[in-house]
């Protein structure tokens, strides 16, 4: 079991929150036009990352916040959480 903790309500069970995916995504500028291609890398083409990176989480049974976690894939190790508006250095 995974403990999550949320930097609005505290450390909480994993079986709270709902894996949002890859934070290091960025979503195509609005109001700009986009080709198919980019549209498709953006929506389903993703690398299947292993080791340590930034994932999005919501907290869907608390605060209904997103955040972000530093989390290793291999090893489900924790290492820190922030708020989605957060910026991570």
């Amino acid at each position: 079991m995974l403990y999550i903790n949320c930097p609005h309500c505290g450390m909480r069970s994993q079986n709270e929150f709902s894996y949002g995916g890859d934070a290091s995504v960025k979503r195509p500028e609005l109001n700009k036009e986009v080709s198919d291609q980019e549209w498709d890398d953006f929506v389903y083409n993703r690398k299947s990352l292993r080791g340590k990176h930034l994932e999005l989480w919501q907290h869907i049974s608390g605060c209904r916040q997103w955040i972000k976690v530093e989390r290793d894939t291999s090893t489900h190790e924790i290492f820190r959480t922030f708020k989605a508006e957060e910026e991570v250095a």
